[in-house]
């Protein structure tokens, strides 16, 4: 028997109602008519027991012009049980009007608790909804101007401020990077003046150049960088049309042949012929990134996988890396600009730390999703599912 109660429970626990604010208001109200509907009753009961139920009662006593006798006791003995049976049957017949209204009145409770929260279901659904991409969205909320309307008027306006503090941060990253370009080339020009003036450079002179050069390749790359980034925030894609993946990630592994082979790494290719539709520019510089990504924060010896194939109405391309160990909180931030984990990823020539933040940016761009996960042998774990802009391209090529 205590195995029966304990298997039962965990049932019965499932099935409970989910303490939502429509299960309270309903309940609320049951509640509430039943109290007023018992009181009801009970003060008509009383009044039907001491008027309606009371009429004029014989005179059992002597009298001085009749005696009182077996018919006037019959008589006052049958009153009396009608009006005992009289008031048992309201009794139950009230209490059980009382219960059918207490169901009915439930029933209209839930009815109408929804019809009052359906414009916070409709809040609810649109919050949810608006995202960085697109804070143009309001809530729109029509109907008289009561509490809900006037929460969804401050979350349209808040809704307002953010739009504009987003955009105003994205004019300012493209504007300081096309800006920055500037200072940039003429720092370049003033090194290839001096360097090409007559005579004999001094080897020092020429070890500085160089390492200029290297900061200036990665001011450029970082400026680059944010541009595509400011870019994929802001959702203008421009014209898109089906891009095949295949080939990308087939041209990102031979870009970086050199740096996999100094790394001694094990590369596997599982690649279907699949296209998204979208940007081909956003969509190269987002398998470029993973693929550096891969490449640059793994081990020596390690491995890298990649799978490229349909999945239902979408493309995932899933890249498995070899690493140290890192912790899935952590990993969970690495589409943050500038987030970078282990000491690998601490320096200053090894990344930027917008290499996934942009990835993050391009997927969503594109209604995609981005996964992070932390390998149990180490490394790192990358999912991207983008909507297939042709369900089965190798089906339809053939």
């Amino acid at each position: 028997m205590k195995i029966g109660l304990t298997a039962i429970k965990p049932v019965l626990r499932v099935r409970r109602p989910h303490p939502t604010v429509r299960w309270r208001l309903a309940l609320l109200y049951t509640v509430l008519f039943l109290i007023c509907g018992a009181a009801l009753l009970a003060i008509t009961n009383d009044l039907f027991a001491n008027f309606a139920f009371s009429g004029p009662k014989p005179d059992l006593g002597p009298s001085r012009n009749q005696p009182v006798t077996a018919a006037h006791v019959k008589i006052a003995s049958a009153l009396a049980f009608q009006r005992s049976v009289g008031l048992n049957r309201l009794r139950i017949e009230s209490a059980i009007a009382l219960g059918i209204m207490t169901v009915v009145s439930g029933v209209l409770g839930w009815v109408v608790a929804g019809r009052v929260l359906a414009p916070l279901r409709t809040i609810t659904a649109t919050a949810e909804r608006i995202s960085d991409t697109n804070l143009n969205e309001r809530l729109a909320i029509t109907g008289p101007r009561d509490e809900l309307r006037v929460l969804a008027d401050t979350i349209d306006r808040l809704l307002e401020r953010l739009e504009a503090a987003f955009d105003a941060q994205r004019r300012f990253v493209a504007n300081a990077s096309h800006e920055l370009r500037t200072p940039l080339a003429v720092m370049r020009t003033t090194l290839d003046v001096a360097i090409a003036k007559p005579g004999t450079v001094p080897p020092q002179t020429r070890e500085l150049d160089a390492d200029l050069r290297v900061d200036l390749d990665h001011a450029d790359r970082l400026l680059e960088s944010f541009l595509v980034l400011a870019r994929a925030q802001s959702g203008r894609l421009g014209e898109q049309k089906p891009v095949a993946l295949e080939p990308i990630v087939a041209a990102a592994l031979r870009a970086r042949a050199d740096q996999i082979a100094a790394a001694q790494l094990s590369v596997k290719t599982r690649l279907a012929a699949v296209a998204v539709a979208g940007s081909a520019t956003l969509l190269e510089r987002m398998v470029e990134n993973v693929i550096e990504n891969a490449v640059r924060h793994n081990e020596a010896g390690g491995s890298i996988e990649l799978t490229l194939e349909p999945f239902g109405k979408e493309v995932r391309l899933v890249i498995d890396s070899g690493g140290p160990l890192l912790e899935q909180s952590a990993v969970s931030q690495l589409a943050e600009p500038f987030k970078r984990l282990g000491e690998d990823r601490t320096g200053s020539q090894n990344g930027h730390g917008l290499g996934l933040s942009i990835v993050a940016a391009v997927v969503a761009a594109h209604d995609g999703r981005l996964r992070l996960h932390a390998r149990a042998e180490g490394g790192l774990r990358v999912e991207i599912r983008l909507p297939a802009a042709v369900p089965e391209l190798e089906g339809a090529s053939r």
